[in-house]
């Protein structure tokens, strides 16, 4: 018996080295057990998976792509150019870009992931918040951040114009922009103004000089056009350092047609009513002297009684003047009108010339000329845009840049 548990023991004793031998963590070629490197002294192998080795072995290493935002964090009076996003070492997956206001600036990721630019540039005076986020050629991820401010202009120009919103205008109407200022991106400032037509007519402009932008389609417009303007200047650098003052929508229609042909040689002036000829009118125009221009005109302005003096014709001598002029359409910058007349005969119109350059229709006494007059049923039916032609006079052909005069150039030129 007691042989018996000797052997057991040994067994037992022989089990456990062989145990302890498999478990061991094979430091020793020859197999024999090293103290303090057992399973669970923290050697395991990776094949018993959970220890911190294998933790270490998943955990993921930094990307290698590396992020640009311009501008830098923390810049202020950036240009409106200036934004843009880049990456080395990888792809853009996302780009966020939000004003102070909140709203999304919108742009797109190129192609091959390596950089972002926005749609348009930034607005002035603004703030922006830019988040960007790529990723390596092994998908580890990175994300960058910048806050920025952009310029505030020192200096602004105007952009005036000749348009009321909700007016209605004739088929002969330009607008014309005044910057008050010489612009020299003109381009840039041109390409700040566009236009909504009804019937999809496309509108270009002309400058007149430095300061003034005059724009019109290639044609009269048709009768019941509406059309909206866009103006989008604030953020345009019209000249170095000088930006537009204004972001605003005007908008206006077109009423009926009216053309009116002024002959000088006869005398008459014949108004064409949506195609059709209405009425001839006795007139008279300028004289010898003092011939009326040639070519289409364009009523700028519904004067009513209008003072006119020969002050305003240097060297005007004889035939001063100094007069109250009733129903007075203007045509030119410089000072030819269709006007009522109401102190030359009855026998003058339709038979002489004896104006300063004006188209004068008979009037009645006074002032304000008479209400059933042919001027005044005239001044009446007419509207701002309506094109009055002058042909057969001895004078020399209106200027462009005269009034509202840039149907007198060829659409090639304009």
């Amino acid at each position: 018996m007691r042989a018996i548990r000797v052997g057991a023991a040994l067994a037992v004793g022989g089990a456990l080295l062989a145990a302890s031998t498999a478990c061991s963590s094979g430091g020793s070629k020859g197999g024999t057990d090293t103290p303090g490197k057992a399973a669970g002294a923290g050697q395991s192998s990776p094949a018993a998976g959970g220890g911190p080795a294998s933790s270490a072995a998943a955990s993921p290493s930094a990307s290698t792509a590396v992020v640009d935002i311009e501008p830098k964090d923390g810049t202020q009076g950036a240009a409106l150019d200036a934004l843009k996003v880049g990456v080395n070492g990888g792809k853009l997956t996302q780009v966020s870009v939000t004003d102070k206001s909140g709203a999304a600036v919108q742009g797109s990721i190129s192609a091959d992931g390596a950089s972002w630019v926005p749609a348009a540039g930034l607005s002035v005076a603004d703030s922006y918040q830019v988040k960007a986020q790529a990723t390596d050629a092994n998908g580890v991820s990175t994300t960058a951040s910048s806050a920025f401010t952009t310029l505030t202009p020192s200096r602004t120009s105007r952009s005036q114009d000749n348009i009321v919103t909700g007016t209605t205008y004739g088929v002969g109407m330009i607008v014309s922009v005044d910057f008050g200022m010489p612009i020299k991106n003109k381009k840039a400032a041109e390409a700040g103004i566009t236009f909504e037509a009804s019937d999809g007519s496309p509108v270009k402009g002309h400058w007149m000089g430095d300061n003034r932008l005059d724009l019109r389609p290639q044609n009269f417009w048709k009768p019941g056009t509406t059309v909206k303007v866009h103006f989008r200047l604030k953020n345009v650098e019209v000249s170095p350092g000088v930006y537009g003052n204004s972001d605003r929508d005007e908008s206006f229609t077109i009423g009926r047609s009216q053309v009116s042909v002024v002959d000088a040689g006869k005398h008459t002036m014949t108004v064409t009513t949506d195609g059709q000829p209405t009425q001839t009118i006795p007139i008279s125009s300028g004289s010898d002297e003092h011939p009326t221009y040639n070519g289409t005109m364009v009523i700028e302005a519904r004067e009513g009684t209008a003072h006119m003096t020969s002050a305003s014709v240097p060297g005007l001598k004889p035939g001063e003047y100094d007069l109250q002029v009733p129903h007075s359409l203007r045509l030119t910058d410089s000072g030819t009108y269709v006007h009522g007349n109401n102190w030359s005969s009855h026998d003058t119109f339709g038979s002489e010339n004896v104006s300063h350059g004006c188209i004068g229709l008979e009037d009645a006494p006074g002032d304000q000329g008479g209400p059933d007059t042919p001027a005044a049923k005239f001044y009446a039916s007419s509207l701002v845009g309506d094109v009055v032609k002058v042909v057969n006079s001895k004078g020399g052909a209106v200027a462009a840049d005269n009034g509202l005069s840039g149907w007198n150039m060829d659409w090639g030129t304009w």
